[in-house]
């Protein structure tokens, strides 16, 4: 029998709406699942019971007031969803996975936060990330690190692995996530849920968070595209203070119920680091994925890119960067109680120059239009796996404490998708395979600016085809 959380974050919409749930019945469901399954997945840092109880309060006053006026209220009003603990959320507190803002209480909610409230949307708490939201893997020294629902000796990547984590268990419907270089679909590939990272500009990132960068990005997770659609939908939007914001809209056909038209695809099965290939399960899902596409009438075609060091190196340069501009309030003695491959970072960062810097940019603005002029002139979507190898296992990357050979290997498992922080673009990781682990392996779809609709079109019908839509971990 069906239970609440079986539901996706649109389903339960729909309820709520027709009067068949309230907002507060699901809050007190995912409040329970979080006080029994959270001490074992790790997922949350604070939960917010009562912020969202008041929530859902007013989300049932407005429902009421909808019903008596006629007005049409959103597809996620009254549902709950996790944030990451690394957006102000007014009243909460913000660590950023340090223990340098273990007392930190934000004052304001970041335009995200807002937007999603103004949705209706009920936060449920905040979600873990290890230290900055600088690792592909979600350990930090606030407590135990978050462990993958489909096997608790696995992480579920990082950063945003606390919303992954939360989803994936059932603790959360839906959940935001921030992505820098793949922080989005890494978690998301790993633990077997949709991550969406949309175009620079989609999403605000203001009123304090601006990355002058442009690598950062507001993202959604969920178990269906539909759901990670609809939320960063409901995120989407030019704000005050914005000098940018992405064209389009970004369901589109998939509000609509419509297929996506016959595509031409191009693969690539080995990313642009040189020396680095990608593990037989990944080229699995690829090949798995290829005969999906092909038999559902697009072209599918492979395509080489050549390793380019120098990609790479500009990408390192300019992640230290942001890593060393993290305000402390204390420099030296908050400085020492980072963990040691944020001082790294930190340290890597503070020796970049203003013209490496801008080197840096310019070659991130270059790719983005040789993918424009040469790559999406001809096809409509890049394919790539989401990632080179399969879910680390927890510690994997910590096992010693060189901190450049942690960024080695963080380098060579998560080698594909900064290209898309790089150039700006929007990349949709849909789940469409396990190994012989059980291990969720998903594959990346890269597509022209703006275009959000075609791929979340495409993704759908993807991971309708993949017939994985039913699959939950044992935790569930």
């Amino acid at each position: 029998m069906s239970t609440i959380h079986d539901l996706t974050a649109l389903e339960q919409g729909r309820a709520v709406r027709a009067g068949e749930l309230s907002p507060t019945e699901l809050v007190r469901h995912y409040l329970d699942r979080i006080s029994t399954l959270d001490p074992t997945v790790a997922a949350f840092v604070t939960v917010t019971e009562d912020l969202a109880l008041a929530q859902a309060a007013a989300a049932e006053r407005e429902l009421t007031a909808a019903r008596r006026t006629g007005t049409v209220l959103g597809p996620l009003h009254g549902v709950p969803v996790a944030v990451k603990d690394v957006a102000r959320i007014e009243g909460v507190r913000r660590t950023s996975g340090s223990t340098a803002f273990l007392d930190e209480i934000s004052d304001i909610d970041d335009h995200v936060v807002a937007r999603m409230k103004s949705a209706g949307l009920v936060i449920l708490g905040t979600t873990n990330t290890p230290e900055f939201a600088l690792t592909c893997y979600t350990e930090n020294r606030l407590g135990p690190p978050t462990r993958n629902p489909w096997s608790p000796r696995h992480s579920p990547g990082g950063s945003s692995g606390g919303s992954a984590a939360a989803v994936a268990a059932g603790m959360a419907p839906i959940a935001h996530g921030t992505d820098a270089g793949g922080s989005v679909r890494i978690p998301a590939s790993a633990c077997g849920l949709v991550g969406i990272k949309p175009s620079r500009g989609r999403v605000s990132n203001g009123p304090i968070g601006h990355d002058v960068t442009g690598l950062s990005i507001n993202g959604a997770l969920g178990r269906t595209v539909a759901d990670a659609a609809a939320l960063l939908d409901l995120m989407s939007g030019l704000m005050p203070g914005d000098t940018e914001t992405a064209p389009g809209g970004l369901v589109g056909p998939l509000a609509k119920g419509i297929e996506p038209r016959q595509l031409t695809i191009a693969v690539m099965p080995e990313p642009m680091l040189p020396d680095v290939t990608a593990h037989a399960d990944c080229h699995d899902a690829l090949k798995h994925t290829i005969e999906l596409l092909a038999a559902a009438g697009h072209r599918v075609e492979e395509m080489e890119m050549s390793p380019d060091q120098e990609v790479a190196d500009a990408f390192g340069r300019v992640w230290s960067v942001v890593a060393s501009q993290v305000a402390l309030e204390d420099e030296e003695e908050d400085e020492e109680s980072l963990e040691p491959f944020t001082r790294y970072m930190r340290d890597r960062g503070r020796a970049v120059s203003g013209r490496q810097l801008h080197a840096a940019l310019t070659t991130f603005r270059g790719i983005g239009q040789m993918l424009t002029d040469l790559i999406f002139e001809v096809y409509d979507v890049i394919l790539t796996p989401t990632l080179a190898q399969p879910p680390a296992l927890i510690g994997e990357f910590t096992t010693d404490t060189d901190a450049n050979a942690n960024f080695d290997r963080m380098t060579a498992f998560m080698p594909y998708t900064p290209l898309y922080n790089i150039t700006g673009l929007p990349a949709v990781t849909v789940p469409v395979h396990w190994n012989d682990q059980g291990l969720p392996i998903g594959v990346m779809l890269g597509g022209r600016y703006g275009d959000e609709a075609t791929l979340t079109a495409l993704a759908a019908q993807l991971q309708s085809a993949a017939g994985e839509l039913g699959r939950r971990p044992e935790i569930w």
